[in-house]
C-alpha cells in the first residue's frame, strides 16, 4: 500500500483513473448561481412593462369580443418573448462560456507529468503541484515542501497566514485557500461539496452580471421615463375620452402611447452588447471577469505593461557571459543563437554556479535557459553536480534581489553556496572594493545596453560537512566571490512595434514596467517603439522618460506624479511600487490599465481602472484581482481588446441614439392624430410589430456593426462625459422630428386623397421605412453614404428583409390587412411614401453634415 502511495505521489493519477474518479465523485464545484434557465428568462421578460401592456391590450380586445385582434396580439407577445429568449439565451450562452474560461485552473500530476487542468476536473487522489500565489483547488494533504504559508481567512476569518509543512507540521490544505509562500506537492482528499468549503456552504466569487455605472444610471433614467410614459398615457386616455366620448378607443390610444414611449430597449442594449462584446473579447484571447471593465477599456489613456512575457516571448536564451577576472583580465563571450559552441574554461564556473543557484526542475524560463546551457556545454565535465544535496535555500526578497542555494556533496567536507540575482545585489553580497565595483558595473551596463537581461553570479565555500555546522540566517554573512555576469536574450513578440504604434495613434501612452536593469529596459523599449530617440535638442531625451525603482523610493507623491507625466519606462521596479505608479497616474486624471502576474501585483491590479492579469504565467490571486485576463499573455491582444472596447462603446452609443430617434415618430403618431381629431393612426398591434423591428435592430444589428476605420486614431474618450452628449442627443431628437414630419405628412396626404384606412396604411409604411432609414443613418458617424449602405452586416439585411416582407403581407394579404385596419396601396401612394422617406434621408444627412461643421453649437 505504501508503494502505491509513493507511486501516486511521484507520478500522479493516469488520465483513465482521473476520468473514472470524476464520474464517481462528480465535478469539483460548489453549488452556485450558474446559468439562468430559460423559464427564469421568460418569467423576467413577461414581467416587463411592455409585455404587460401588450397582454392588457389583448385581454381588452377579447373582452370587447374582437378575439381575432386579441389573438394576433397574443401571437405577437409570443413572438416578442421568443425573440427576447433568443437574445437573452445568446447573452447567457456567452456569459456561461466566460464563466467556464474564468474557472480556476489547477496544476496536477497526470500520466507522470505536470499539466494544467480545469479546477472542476480535480478528483480525490490527484497530486497538486502548488506554487506561491496559487489557489488550492481542493482539500488536500501536503506531501512535500516546507516553509509554506497559506491564507485561510476565507474559512477561519483569521487574517494571519498559517504555516504548513510536509513533516513536523500542519499538512492540511483546504480548497479555496491561497498559498502565499512556498511550493510543494499535495494529494487531494475531498472535492466539491465534500470539501470544507462545501460543508459550510460558502461559494467563491466568480464572473457575474455586474452592473456598470452606465447601466445603473440608464436604469434610473428608464424608470423615470416609464413613469412619465404612464402619466402621459393616462392624460391622453382622459383627454381622448372627454373629447370624443369613445372610452374604449381612448384606452387603446393610451396603451399605444405608453408602448410608444417606454424605452425598455435601453436596458436590452446595455445587457446584450457588453455581454456579447465580452464573448468577442474572449475570442481575442482576453477574458472579461467584470463586464463593467468593457465600459472603461476604450477610454484607457495609459497602458502599464510588464516587459517579460507580455512584450517579449518569455523564451530566454543565454546570449552572453562575462567572467570576472579579479586580479586578472576580465573576459566576455557572445553566444550566437543556433548550434551550441564549446565554452571556454574561463566561463565554466559562471555557468556552473548559475545552475546551482537555480531549482533542479525549473519552471522559470530563465532558469531553464541556465540548465539548457549546462546540458549543451558542460556535459561530461566536473561542473554538473547531479549527486549533490540541496541543504538550504535563501529566497528573493524586496530588500535583496538575489537568491542562494547551499549544497553538500556526499563525501564533501564543506558547504558550497551559489548565488544569482540582480547585478547590484550580487555586487553587494561580494563586498567589492570601489575600483572592482566600477569594473563590474561597467560590464553589467554594457550587457544591458544590448537589451539583455543581466544577472550576477557568485560563489562561497563554508568548511564543515553536512550536519556539522549552523548556517547563517542571511546571505550577507557568507563570504561571496564574484564569478561573473550572464546576459539573457528574450526576443520581442512579433508585431509588438506595430501594436505600440497603434496605441500611440490612439492617444494611449504605453509605460513599460520591469524589474530589469535600466539599460536593458531602455534598449527593449526602443526596439518596441515605446521610447523614441530625440530628433532635436528641444525634445526630451530617452533618459528623461526612464524612472528607476530607487528613484521612486526617494520621491514623495507629488514629485512622483510630476515624473510620471513623461515617464515611459520604469526599471528595477518592485511589485509593491506598482501601486504607487498607478495612483500617481490616476491623480493626474489618467485612465490606467495595468498588467500583472504575481501575488504582490494584486493591489495595483485592483486599484487600476482596468486590471489585466496574465493567464498563462499569472497567479490565481492576480487573476482574481483583475478585471481582464490575458489568455495568451501577449501585448498585441491588449491592443486588440482596446480596439474592440472602443467598438463596443461606439455601437452602444449608436444603438442608444437610434432608439431615441425612432421613438419620436412612434410616440408622435400615437399622440398627435388623437389630439388633432384624425383617425387613430397606431393601435397596439402596430406598435407591437414595430417593436419586433426595434428590438433586434438595437441589439443584434448594432452589436454586429464593424468598428469605425478611424476608431484607433481618436483620443481616449472622457469617462465622465455622458454616453449621449448634447450634440448626439440633439442629432437623435432632430432625426426623430424629421421622421415624425414625414409620417404626419403621409397621414395628411392620405386623408386628403383617400380613405382613413389608406391614410393609416400609408403612414405606417412610411413610419416603418423611416425606422429602417434611421438604422442606416446611425450605423456610422461618417458623412460618406457608402459607410451607411455598403458596410457588411448580415443581421441588418436580414432584419430589413423580414420587416419589408411582413409589411407587404399586412398591406396585401386580405385577412392580415383587415386585422391591421389597413388598405392596399397603389403605385401613386407608394411613390409618395418613397418620396417622403427619401426627403427624410436627405434631411438627416444634412443634420449630420451640420453637426460636423458646427459641433460646438450642438454641444452648447
Amino acid at each position: 500500500m505504501a508503494s502505491t502511495a509513493d507511486s501516486t505521489a511521484s507520478q500522479g493519477l493516469s488520465s483513465a483513473q482521473a476520468a473514472k474518479l470524476l464520474a464517481t465523485h462528480g465535478p469539483n464545484a460548489l453549488p452556485g448561481a450558474g446559468a439562468r434557465r430559460w423559464t427564469a428568462i421568460a418569467r423576467e421578460t413577461l414581467t416587463e412593462p411592455m409585455f404587460l401592456l401588450l397582454l392588457g391590450a389583448a385581454v381588452l380586445y377579447g373582452l370587447l369580443g374582437d378575439w381575432q385582434e386579441g389573438g394576433i396580439l397574443l401571437g405577437l407577445v409570443v413572438m416578442v418573448v421568443a425573440l427576447t429568449l433568443y437574445q437573452e439565451g445568446k447573452t447567457e450562452h456567452a456569459m456561461q462560456a466566460l464563466r467556464q474560461l474564468a474557472s480556476p485552473q489547477a496544476q496536477v500530476l497526470r500520466d507522470g507529468k505536470a499539466q494544467a487542468v480545469p479546477g472542476s476536473t480535480v478528483v480525490p487522489g490527484d497530486v497538486l503541484v502548488l506554487a506561491e500565489g496559487d489557489r488550492v483547488a481542493a482539500d488536500a494533504t501536503l506531501l512535500s515542501g516546507s516553509d509554506l504559508m497559506a491564507d485561510e481567512s476565507m474559512l477561519s476569518g483569521e487574517s494571519v497566514p498559517v504555516e504548513k509543512a510536509a513533516t513536523g507540521g500542519d499538512t492540511s490544505l483546504f480548497g479555496g485557500t491561497l498559498l502565499v509562500l512556498g511550493h510543494g506537492l499535495a494529494r487531494v482528499d475531498h472535492t466539491g461539496a465534500a470539501s470544507a468549503m462545501g460543508r459550510i456552504g460558502s461559494a467563491l466569487d466568480g464572473l457575474g452580471p455586474e452592473d456598470s455605472p452606465l447601466k445603473q444610471q440608464t436604469t434610473v433614467l428608464v424608470k423615470r421615463l416609464a413613469v412619465g410614459a404612464l402619466a402621459a398615457s393616462l392624460l391622453l386616455f382622459l383627454a381622448s375620452g372627454l373629447l370624443h366620448g369613445d372610452w374604449t378607443a381612448a384606452l387603446l390610444s393610451g396603451i399605444a402611447l405608453a408602448m410608444a414611449l417606454l424605452p425598455q430597449e435601453f436596458t436590452v442594449i446595455l445587457t446584450v452588447l457588453p455581454a456579447l462584446g465580452a464573448w468577442r473579447l474572449a475570442k481575442q484571447q482576453v477574458l472579461t471577469r467584470r463586464l463593467a471593465a468593457i465600459e472603461t477599456l476604450g477610454a484607457t489613456s495609459v497602458l502599464c505593461v510588464d516587459k517579460t512575457g507580455t512584450l517579449t516571448e518569455n523564451r530566454m536564451r543565454v546570449a552572453a557571459l562575462f567572467a570576472y577576472g579579479g586580479t586578472a583580465a576580465d573576459q566576455t563571450l557572445a553566444l550566437p543563437d543556433g548550434e551550441p559552441h564549446a565554452l571556454p574554461e574561463a566561463f565554466h564556473r559562471v555557468a556552473e554556479y548559475a545552475i546551482l543557484a537555480s531549482v533542479e526542475e525549473p519552471f522559470d524560463p530563465m532558469e531553464q535557459a541556465f540548465h539548457r546551457l549546462g546540458q549543451q556545454t558542460l556535459q561530461d565535465t566536473e561542473h554538473l553536480h547531479r549527486d549533490w544535496t540541496l541543504v538550504r535555500e535563501y529566497g528573493l526578497s524586496p530588500q535583496l534581489r538575489a537568491m542562494s542555494h547551499v549544497w553538500t556533496a556526499d563525501d564533501g567536507d564543506a558547504h558550497i553556496v551559489a548565488a544569482k540575482g540582480a547585478p547590484e545585489a550580487v555586487f553587494d553580497l561580494c563586498h567589492l572594493r570601489p575600483h572592482e565595483l566600477t569594473r563590474a558595473q561597467a560590464a553589467a551596463t554594457a550587457l544591458a545596453d544590448q537589451g539583455l537581461r543581466v544577472l550576477g553570479v557568485a560563489s562561497s565555500r563554508v568548511p564543515g560537512a553536512a550536519g556539522t555546522i549552523t548556517l547563517p540566517r542571511q546571505e550577507h554573512d557568507f563570504d561571496f566571490t564574484l564569478l561573473g555576469l550572464i546576459g539573457l536574450e528574450d526576443p520581442l513578440r512579433v508585431g509588438i512595434a506595430a501594436s505600440v504604434a497603434e496605441c500611440r495613434q490612439a492617444g494611449i501612452r504605453v509605460v513599460m514596467i520591469t524589474g530589469d536593469h535600466p539599460g536593458t529596459a531602455t534598449a527593449i523599449a526602443r526596439h518596441a517603439g515605446i521610447l523614441t530617440l530625440p530628433t532635436s535638442k528641444l525634445e526630451k531625451t530617452a533618459n528623461d522618460e526612464v524612472l528607476s525603482g530607487d528613484d521612486i523610493d526617494t520621491l514623495d507623491d507629488a514629485a512622483l506624479r510630476e515624473r510620471m507625466r513623461h515617464t515611459r519606462v520604469c526599471a528595477r521596479v518592485a511589485p509593491v511600487q506598482k501601486l504607487r505608479i498607478v495612483q500617481a497616474l490616476q491623480a493626474e486624471g489618467q485612465i490606467v490599465a495595468m498588467t500583472g502576474d504575481g501575488v504582490n501585483d494584486a493591489p495595483a491590479l485592483k486599484a487600476a481602472h482596468v486590471g489585466i492579469a496574465m493567464g498563462q504565467r499569472g497567479t490565481d490571486v492576480a487573476r482574481e484581482s483583475a478585471a481582464l485576463v490575458l489568455l495568451d499573455d501577449n501585448f498585441a491582444s491588449i491592443t486588440a481588446a482596446v480596439r474592440l472596447g472602443r467598438r463596443i462603446f461606439d455601437n452602444v452609443r449608436k444603438s442608444m441614439a437610434y432608439v431615441l430617434a425612432v421613438h419620436v415618430p412612434i410616440a408622435g403618431m400615437a399622440l398627435l392624430p388623437v389630439l388633432l381629431g384624425w383617425p387613430t393612426a397606431l393601435f397596439p398591434l402596430h406598435i407591437a410589430f414595430l417593436e419586433l423591428v426595434i428590438d433586434p435592430a438595437c441589439s443584434m444589428v448594432f452589436e454586429n456593426e464593424p468598428a469605425e476605420k478611424n476608431g484607433m486614431q481618436q483620443p481616449p474618450r472622457d469617462v465622465k462625459a455622458a454616453l449621449l452628449n448634447r450634440g448626439t442627443l440633439w442629432q437623435a431628437l432632430a432625426q426623430g422630428v424629421v421622421g415624425l414630419m414625414a409620417v404626419m405628412g403621409a397621414m395628411a396626404w392620405g386623408l386628403a386623397h383617400a380613405s382613413p384606412e389608406h391614410a393609416r396604411t400609408l403612414a405606417f409604411a412610411t413610419l416603418l421605412l423611416v425606422n429602417l432609414s434611421l438604422i442606416f443613418m446611425n450605423r456610422s458617424a461618417q458623412l460618406n453614404p457608402r459607410a451607411w449602405l455598403l458596410r457588411p452586416n448580415g443581421v441588418l439585411w436580414g432584419v430589413c428583409a423580414v420587416a419589408l416582407g411582413v409589411l407587404l403581407a399586412m398591406v396585401y394579404v386580405p385577412w392580415i390587412q383587415k386585422l391591421a385596419a389597413f388598405a392596399a396601396l397603389n403605385a401613386e401612394q407608394w411613390a409618395v411614401c418613397a418620396g417622403l422617406v427619401g426627403l427624410t434621408l436627405l434631411a438627416c444627412a444634412g443634420l449630420k453634415w451640420a453637426g460636423r461643421q458646427h459641433p460646438a453649437a450642438l454641444a452648447a
